[in-house]
């Protein structure tokens, strides 16, 4: 085990503004206080529509693959999910250059579905080389609506175990996939970092490698379970989500796990996700050269 560091990057919104964000998002905080607090912060140079600009997504402006980059193929496929939903549908993205089966990485979303920031991730891990694939959790309610407040919305109401198990089927569907060599990584997001942890926990002889970004652990009575080698990447002032993780270091030791924490400094939760102020670019770029490197590791 290791922990490191990266250098930090300052940010011209107030801290309280981000924490609140991160509240509002995850249910904690409604929308109307969510805005009575950016209320009491602006200024007339800090207005309430440049807080919502840089805390909101702007996908738009966030993609770094194109989906008809050349060295990409993406189509959507179904899955079945007896225990969950029924049915599973994803984005699947193949390497337009593979000429073998090749390892393969589900990519897992935030808790609003399938939006544009996590399928340009499936399109990253393709141009790494991998099969990447990335479920829409809200398929069985008729998919990620365009719009994050509602998806957020939509995935609240949903049956939480079986949305997990919708997961779990999408994992053993991409690991059994024609195109894959058996070898399955997991890489999420905030939930999709929830869900990396659970997936170690509850198929440990099925996952090969998991990189949870700032996600809570597995119910804490699996987590003796988890075999697979672990990359955790936390950033310093989500105090939500870190709270989780001395309980779950020392978990992860008895278990004897091999896993690496890596501690991005003065970095928000969400701070791989390009499409909002929380975005911290050379940050980001480092995690994501980690997570690269680790599944090229663990998965050859």
């Amino acid at each position: 085990m290791n922990t490191s560091n990266t250098a930090p990057e300052t940010h011209p919104i107030p801290q309280e503004a981000f924490d609140w964000y991160d509240e509002y998002a995850h249910g904690i905080i409604d929308r109307r206080t969510f805005l009575g607090r950016l209320g009491t912060i602006t200024t007339a140079t800090l207005t309430m529509g440049t807080l919502l600009a840089v805390l909101t997504p702007d996908y738009a402006a966030a993609e770094q693959v194109n989906f008809n980059d050349p060295e990409i193929k993406a189509t959507y496929e179904t899955f079945p999910s007896p225990r969950g939903h029924g049915e599973g549908r994803g984005y699947l993205v193949v390497p337009t250059a593979l000429k073998g089966p090749a390892p393969v990485v589900l990519v897992v979303h935030e808790n609003r579905g399938l939006n544009p920031y996590i399928k340009d991730v499936a399109r990253r891990a393709a141009k790494a080389g991998f099969v990447a694939f990335a479920p829409d959790g809200l398929h069985p309610v008729g998919g990620y609506p365009g719009n994050d407040d509602e998806g957020r919305a939509m995935q609240r109401k949903m049956d939480r175990a079986k949305l997990e198990q919708d997961f779990i089927a999408a994992a053993r569907f991409l690991k059994g996939h024609k195109l894959g060599s058996g070898k399955l990584g997991a890489v999420g997001f905030c939930f999709g970092g929830y869900v990396v942890n659970m997936l170690a926990a509850a198929i440990p002889n099925e996952l090969n490698a998991g990189v949870p970004f700032y996600g809570t652990p597995a119910a804490e009575e699996i987590r003796k379970n988890i075999k697979a080698p672990m990359l955790i990447q936390l950033a310093e002032l989500d105090k939500r989500v870190n709270a989780s993780w001395p309980g779950y270091e020392k978990d992860l030791k008895e278990a004897g796990v091999d896993y690496t924490m890596h501690m991005y400094p003065k970095a928000n939760h969400g701070f791989h996700n390009d499409s909002t102020g929380r975005y911290d670019e050379e940050q980001a770029g480092l995690a994501w050269k980690r997570t690269v490197d680790f599944f090229k590791k663990h998965l050859a």
